[in-house]
């Protein structure tokens, strides 16, 4: 897999605009480098365009919320392994949503300054990747991957654990400076129970307002911010009173929830896909049996959640959450949303409002003069029928990635 960067213009196409939910009539989209230069009705065509045949074209797509490191269900298993050979998994896995049209990833726990520069300085062809490091996660808590009878936990920075465990206020303020102290870009924090987690209950709440608190403060010390797993309404409402910007699953929100999410301009990251793939392949993907009897608390609510918040007006940006071999389901999210929301509404979270919770408004999830030439070309409008993007082997003509034509 490679970037052919002599890509100047993309000739005879029609953008659709996801704000607008509009599709012009065909124009040229003119590339310098990996920007977007001009856009115009002229059509320039040179050995180095690509003439789209009246194809459509959207923004690179954005998933917020992915463990790019995770080759397997059985996320305790991770610290175990070689840094090295997760590594190359995760090429594997970050090429294979590149060709999905996912031009950036935002990683939810586990990928480090390493595989961001990597992806970054293109040592590898790759989405770009905003990384947060390690979750951090309190003792028993979702991160925590030590069984009951397991004392010793693994802290070392290289350790490829998803996450790391800090008790008080001043460890956590600790583990969040170590995070950010190599680059990263958010903080993440567990908030409630989890699926994958083997000590906790899904409805527990984890971390005292003091320890949340602190976190918020170090993330917004350095221009970052913090995004939350949770799965109950307790614990996602005191998240969201403490200052948390972005809340993960967030299947059992209420009445209160919606109104917190608008109040603070905050976001929801639903990952219903990887609900419906851990209940129906799971266990062979490594998935232990004491975590695979705790998806069903979860499952049938997440899409009445997502509904709700559609229609209280919450800011909702697109996640998957995939493990293992189950990442070839990526796209599916898309087809399993349209049951409750609208095509715009869908492609907007993979878009424009993805871009805006990566404070990327204007540069990413958008074509437009000016911003990156992250660009899929479609072979139908997904506005007429959003399930076509669950579908990339048939509806994905082309994919341009840093102003370059992705090749296989």
């Amino acid at each position: 897999m490679h970037l052919d960067e002599s890509i100047t213009a993309i000739t005879n196409v029609r953008i659709l605009d996801p704000v607008t939910e509009t599709v012009s009539e065909p124009q040229s989209i003119q590339i310098s480098g990996d920007r977007i230069s001009s856009i115009s009705a002229a059509i320039d065509e040179s050995d180095s365009s690509i003439d789209a045949g009246g194809a459509i074209a959207i923004p690179g797509l954005i998933d917020c919320h992915v463990h790019v490191l995770a080759n397997t269900a059985d996320l305790g298993r991770l610290g175990d392994e070689s840094p090295a050979y997760l590594t190359a998994s995760a090429i594997n896995t970050m090429q294979g949503a590149l060709r999905r049209g996912f031009t950036t990833l935002r990683d939810a726990g586990g990928a480090d300054f390493g595989l961001a520069r990597a992806a970054a300085e293109q040592l590898f062809l790759a989405p770009r990747l905003f990384f947060g490091g390690k979750a951090l996660s309190q003792t028993g808590g979702h991160a925590d991957m030590r069984g009951p009878g397991t004392s010793i936990v693994d802290q070392h920075q290289c350790c490829p654990h998803i996450g790391t465990v800090c008790d008080g206020v001043d460890e956590v303020r600790k583990a969040a400076r170590m995070q950010l102290r190599t680059g990263a870009d958010h903080i993440k924090i567990m908030l409630s129970g989890g699926v994958a987690s083997p000590t906790d209950r899904i409805d527990s709440t984890q971390f005292s307002d003091e320890e949340i608190r602190a976190a918020v403060e170090e993330a917004a010390a350095s221009n970052r911010y913090v995004l939350g797993h949770a799965y109950t309404a307790r614990a996602i409402n005191r998240g969201l009173k403490l200052g948390v910007r972005s809340i993960e699953h967030g299947n059992l929100l209420d009445d209160e929830s919606i109104r917190l999410f608008t109040e603070n301009d905050a976001f929801l990251v639903p990952t219903l896909v990887t609900y419906e793939r851990l209940k129906a392949e799971g266990v062979r993907h490594g998935l232990p049996r004491a975590s695979a009897d705790k998806v069903d608390s979860v499952l049938y609510a997440g899409l009445k959640a997502l509904e709700a918040a559609d229609q209280g007006g919450v800011n909702i940006a697109y996640g998957s959450d995939l493990l293992g071999d189950m990442w070839k389901w990526q796209s599916k999210e898309f087809e399993i949303r349209s049951q409750v929301q609208s095509a715009g509404a869908v492609l907007r979270s993979a878009t424009t409002v993805a871009a805006r919770l990566l404070n990327q408004e204007g540069e990413l999830g958008i074509i437009r003069e000016g911003a990156q030439a992250d660009i899929v070309l479609l072979n139908a409008n997904p506005l007429d029928d959003i399930a076509v993007l669950a579908e990339p082997q048939n509806s994905v003509r082309h994919v341009l990635s840093r102003g370059g034509l992705v090749r296989a």
